[in-house]
């Protein structure tokens, strides 16, 4: 017989002639070996948290840097993905595939959009050394192409070494009705009264760990918990909201003002920091108008609320790690992924919507009105203004997707009481790069020079374990790499060249400032032309290492790039049955600027029907095609207060239906939606503005609908309650003044 080369025992006649072997043990650390909990925050600014000059309250964050190491000099790339990368692989996101986030996805190495085979994850390294890995929380490392019920499923967390996982692809979901996935399949939000996303992680997480210690205590675990907090939607109860009701009137320059002194008062930022001018696009808050004044204030509240939200469930686990006493000898480390994000625009929004603004316009001044008692509930979708991001960000200049400060410097805690035995404020130069291999030396292993195969892209970090206990050594890392878009900087030995680009102009009209950071803190005091030598040798240094680390071509064609399912075939013609899992918007029928037709096939029992037929988007962005009271009924929403209506005049009579909605348009008037049943026209309505389908949050459903119901007619799911036979979706040639790409047919063919 054939056995197994890594066989070490003996096979002979009898069993008393063999020894067995019962392979490697489980786990190959020390018994000593500490777990590891990497804990992400989303758009959190630097100065969000208490313990960096904030008026938000976050004991348990605050503790965690009280009693662990806190650094103020911690930096992390200008958006998610990249960042998520950085911190699970230690090197540098375009090295490994994701130099933007993944929906903006390309063609070129540092673009693939997902994580390269040739850099091993932490939870792939720390699995191959007897770890329990689990992930709970945003993804947002799979390409998009990839997230459908084909997968493939190898840049999913399972795929890159994860034992469980619970959370949603992408970007961001709606905190009160999120997208989940559990392993590799799509599931329903959890109906229960009160429900919010940041719990239901928090107790997803305890659960994963709880059920881990009890089969397998000898065990470690890595636990990747990465928070849809704070990204927008804000979503928190009222009562959070309520709480800072008026502790935001003075508005964002007293603020931003109170937390810089507050920041040098608590020996966060050096005692001289200046605070940088404002940013472009910021408005004095004295000069708005005392509506828009109660709008922002209350957006505020909102955002405050969330941060202590998110606060509350992260020491709900750290109790449940104490509880459990495992918490000594757990090693948590904490980060946001970027800085605080300016999409909300000057003034915020009810319903950012995935910048549906940015399309069609800002919104009213009787929308924002109207919407005030509800901010931050299920029928908004709010984000702050320029002006909180800028106050997040306090002492730094710029914000997300930036490579200034404001972009790239973010909070990071570290708590090992077993570990960290100097506690405090750390001051060293590091990157998110810098975690994977910090942790790797916590457990005494080396990154794999070849795994699975393929040989490995060696670990660009420097660990950051001497911190631990030397709290004032001198950083031993040397130079960082940034680039987000065409926004670049690079540091070294204290020195940063930075230049901020605007989207469509020259890359080479760029101007660099030049910056020395261990002596100014905010960036405020341009070096360049009084230091032309230094500028000129780190900016040559810059194209050197964008080359080396996979950062060319530069791209900033934003709008080109964003939310495409890149390296996707365009599909014309798409068939649904009802039980289907969920689509993800992304690989939903791409409708935008297009004609279409739907067309479901039912019966029609003899007690009559009702319910869904197909459903994509929500209440805020999306469109369904429905039956209640026997009559056809198709609803396109626009927005959470243009909806576009059209109804069956007469009840649908039991047997076999057509049921159809054409979107279509003559010549260069608007395009208009019509309601067809069994080939004749009931009713038609004017439709003048319509959005892509990036600007839609939620899937596509056949048979019911799912999260936030797409009418206000119905609620819950409302199932079909007769039979489909099948649901079809034709996608025709471009609206006037829009491209066809190539292989269009229209009209559609009939289906049989």
């Amino acid at each position: 017989m054939s056995v197994d080369p890594s066989f070490n025992g003996v096979i002979g006649r009898l069993y008393s002639d063999s020894r067995e072997d019962f392979g490697a043990p489980a786990s190959t650390l020390a018994a000593e070996a500490p777990n590891v909990v990497v804990v992400v925050l989303d758009d959190v600014g630097f100065a969000d948290l208490g313990c960096y000059g904030s008026e938000i309250d976050t004991p348990a964050m605050d503790r965690l840097g009280r009693e662990g190491a806190q650094y103020n000099n911690f930096h992390v790339t200008a958006m998610c993905s990249p960042t998520r990368a950085c911190v699970l692989t230690g090197r540098n996101a375009h090295s490994v595939g994701l130099g933007v986030i993944s929906e903006w996805a390309g063609g070129f190495p540092g673009y693939q959009g997902k994580i390269s085979d040739r850099a091993a994850t932490m939870a792939e390294i720390q699995r191959e050394h007897g770890y329990c890995t689990l992930g709970v929380g945003k993804w947002h490392l799979t390409p998009m192409k990839d997230v459908s019920a084909a997968g493939p499923y190898g840049n999913w967390p399972l795929g890159r070494g994860f034992d469980r996982w619970y959370g949603f692809q992408g970007a961001f979901t709606d905190q009160w009705n999120p997208e989940l996935y559990e392993d590799n399949h799509p599931i329903e939000t959890p109906q229960r009264k009160d429900y919010h996303l940041s719990v239901d992680l928090v107790d997803r997480a305890i659960a994963y760990v709880d059920n881990q210690q009890v089969a397998a205590p000898d065990r470690p675990f890595f636990l990747y918990l990465a928070f849809g907090a704070c990204h927008w939607p804000h979503h928190v109860p009222a009562e959070l909201i309520d709480k800072y009701a008026g502790r935001f009137a003075a508005g964002w320059d007293v603020v931003r003002a109170q937390r810089h002194a507050r920041q040098k008062e608590m020996g966060v930022i050096p005692a001289d920091t200046s605070l940088p001018p404002s940013n472009p696009g910021v408005a004095r808050w004295a000069d708005l108008s005392e509506e828009d004044r109660r709008f922002c204030e209350r957006s505020q509240a909102l955002y405050a609320g969330f941060v202590e939200h998110t606060d509350r469930e992260i020491g709900r686990f750290m109790a449940f790690l104490e509880a459990r006493g495992i918490c000594e000898n757990t090693l948590v480390v904490l980060l946001s992924d970027n800085g605080a994000s300016p999409e909300g625009g000057p003034l915020g929004t009810v319903a950012l919507n995935a910048r549906k603004h940015i399309y069609h316009g800002p919104e009213t001044a009787e929308e924002r009105r109207e919407a005030l008692p509800v901010l931050g509930g299920h029928t908004t979708y709010p984000h702050y203004a320029y002006g909180w991001a800028q106050a997040s960000n306090t002492p730094l200049q710029w914000y997300k997707m930036n490579t200034y400060g404001g972009g790239v410097r973010a909070p990071l805690l570290m708590h090992w009481p077993k570990g960290i035995t100097k506690c405090g404020l750390r001051q060293q130069f590091h990157h998110a790069i810098d975690l994977l291999p910090t942790v790797l030396d916590v457990l005494g292993l080396e990154a794999p020079a070849r795994y699975r195969g393929v040989d490995q892209i060696p670990v660009q970090g420097t660990s950051m374990r001497y911190t631990f206990t030397e709290p004032d050594a001198m950083t031993r890392k040397r130079t960082q790499f940034f680039e987000l878009n065409g926004d670049r900087a690079i540091w070294k030995d204290g020195w940063k060249a930075v230049t901020h680009h605007k989207a469509g102009t020259p890359f080479e009209n760029d101007r660099w400032g030049l910056y020395h950071l261990d002596r100014d803190f905010s960036e405020c005091n341009d070096l360049a032309a009084a230091e032309p030598e230094k500028l000129r040798d780190l900016v040559e240094m810059w194209w050197r290492e964008a080359e080396t680390l996979g950062a060319l071509p530069l791209d900033d064609r934003w709008g080109a790039r964003s939310n495409v399912a890149r390296g996707g075939k365009f599909r014309q013609s798409f068939t649904y049955r009802p039980g289907l899992e969920r689509i993800d918007r992304i690989k939903a029928p791409d409708m935008s600027g297009r004609r279409y037709r739907i067309c479901a096939e039912v019966d029609v029992p003899d007690s009559g029907c009702e319910g869904v037929l197909l459903a994509f988007g929500t209440s805020l962005a999306g469109y369904v095609l429905y039956v209640l009271e026997r009559r056809l009924v198709h609803e396109y929403v626009f927005s959470g207060r243009v909806k576009h209506v059209v109804r069956g005049a007469e009840p649908l009579r039991s047997g076999r239906h057509r049921l159809e909605y054409w979107f279509d348009q003559e010549g260069e008037g608007a395009p208009t939606g019509s309601l067809v049943v069994d080939g004749r026209v009931c009713d038609t309505v004017e439709i003048p503005r319509v959005w892509p389908n990036r600007a839609v949050q939620g899937g596509l459903t056949c048979g019911r609908d799912s999260g936030l119901e797409v009418s206000e007619a119905y609620r819950g799911a409302f199932p079909f309650t007769g039979e489909i036979r099948t649901v079809t979706v034709d996608i025709g040639e471009p609206l006037a003044g829009q491209a066809a790409p190539a292989g269009f047919v229209w009209p559609p063919p009939q289906t049989v």
